[in-house]
């Protein structure tokens, strides 16, 4: 409000008078007359809020599903004390729903040129950037009949991070990229792309491993134990594109992509590859490339963050494009994409050969789990009408998996919560197979 402390009190005065003054007044004109003489004196008592100075302080980031504490410290410049009520706005996506009231709202009571701190709890419900709205303060009066009230912009932003559920699985793939290294007692039998060491046959190794000239000097017939290069280029491609926006459950399918794609960057860190990654539809949405091992991961989750599916068709031809100008070594290209027959068939499969007879490719899809529960519906003529077309659904995916499999490319295939897994478990095996 613009009324300042001696202009209400003035105003107070001059009301009294006149109700005094007025002829025929009586008991309720002096009533009316002394509750307003009060409402303005409090009014006029009250601290301004214009004057108020705002500081923020707090964490910058959370994983979502997480809880984070944003301090806002609140300076009362004036000669009288601040009694207030204090709301802290940001979007209605920062609180679960019901609990945005109790955890925006503070009291507070601060005495002249002093400070005092209140700290809003977020619990974000979407990833992204949730960006602080405006502080609104009501001032009271020392008889808490009238406040002044204003609200001031006190900028700060809290990034919300992708969740990262399926680090869960890491340690189960960590274990068996240690195989393959060779690096417990148990040796791959097989193939890799690099010679590690000799040991002693074991029934069911490939007779091609033996090493004659050293069993020729020992007892024993040894083998070679290989193990897989290191070093090799990752690109990981998202798809934000139109069908990345469908739902499947309760998030989008993107949100699942983004946590099958942490799952293999951080396991690749670990097996000593190198993890770039790029997010396409029409134009680059989000790019990472040449970040060290140990700030990989970070890099990843800073840049998945803000990222949301665009409802346009992908630009294929430009995705491989981008894709060919990365990667100029040979890699493992991994597109996590759709694999619905119709934008599969006009946009990727056409350009895909220009990759294949230059980097290894693999594709995974998420796939909706309610197919799979429609499929095994026969209650009713409406359920077997959807049987039919969760059949034909099914069909479809698979016609074009065995399309990309005469490409010589590597399908996977699994709803949201066996994406992640899966898509590790099949760089593991082409990193076996030496196909890296």
């Amino acid at each position: 409000m613009a009324i300042t402390g001696r202009t209400a009190l003035l105003a107070a005065l001059g009301a009294l008078a006149v109700g005094l003054l007025l002829p025929g007044w009586n008991g309720i004109l002096l009533v009316e007359g002394i509750l307003l003489f009060g409402i303005l004196c409090d009014l006029a008592l009250a601290a301004p809020v214009r004057k108020l100075h705002f500081t923020r302080s707090g964490e910058t980031s959370v994983r979502l599903g997480e809880t984070a504490e944003v301090a806002l410290t609140v300076t009362n410049p004036s000669r009288r004390p601040l009694r207030a009520r204090l709301r802290d706005a940001w979007p209605p996506s920062s609180w679960y729903p019901g609990t945005e009231v109790d955890a925006s709202r503070h009291r507070l009571a601060i005495p002249p040129a002093e400070r005092r701190r209140v700290t809003t709890t977020l619990h974000p419900t979407r990833r992204g950037d949730r960006h602080a709205e405006r502080v609104t303060v009501r001032s009271y009066g020392p008889l808490g009949l009238a406040a002044r009230q204003g609200s001031h912009r006190v900028p700060w932003t809290l990034r919300v991070l992708p969740p990262f559920h399926s680090r869960k699985h890491l340690p189960s793939r960590l274990a068996r990229l240690r195989e393959l290294d060779g690096r417990t007692s148990v040796l791959i039998r097989g193939q890799g792309t690099e010679f590690d060491s000799l040991r002693e046959y074991i029934p069911g190794d490939d007779t091609r491993s033996i090493d004659w000239r050293a069993t020729a000097r020992r007892a024993t017939v040894a083998v070679r134990a290989w193990r897989p290069e290191r070093d090799r280029h990752i690109l990981i491609v998202l798809d934000t594109g139109r069908t990345a926006a469908g739902r499947v459950g309760d998030a989008p399918r993107l949100d699942a992509a983004m946590d099958a794609a942490l799952l293999l960057a951080v396991l690749a860190g670990r097996a000593g590859d190198r993890v770039d990654l790029l997010a396409y539809d029409r134009r680059v949405r989000a790019s990472v490339q040449g970040r060290a091992a140990r700030d990989m991961l970070p890099a990843l989750v800073n840049a998945m963050a803000p990222l949301e599916a665009e409802l346009v068709e992908p630009d294929a031809r430009g995705l491989v494009a981008t894709v060919l100008q990365r990667a100029t070594q040979r890699s493992l290209v991994v597109f996590l994409t759709g694999l619905d027959a119709a934008p599969m068939e006009e946009g990727l499969l056409p350009v895909l050969p220009q990759l294949t007879h230059r980097h290894e490719v693999l594709i995974a899809s998420v796939a909706d789990p309610r197919i799979e529960e429609m499929a095994e519906g026969r209650g009713s003529v409406d359920a077997v009408y959807a049987a039919a077309a969760a059949d034909q659904a099914r069909a479809e995916r698979r016609r074009v998996a065995q399309r990309l499999s005469r490409h010589n490319i590597t399908v996977v295939d699994a709803p949201p919560a066996d994406i992640a897994p899966a898509l590790a478990d099949a760089y593991l095996a082409l990193k076996a197979a030496g196909r890296l």
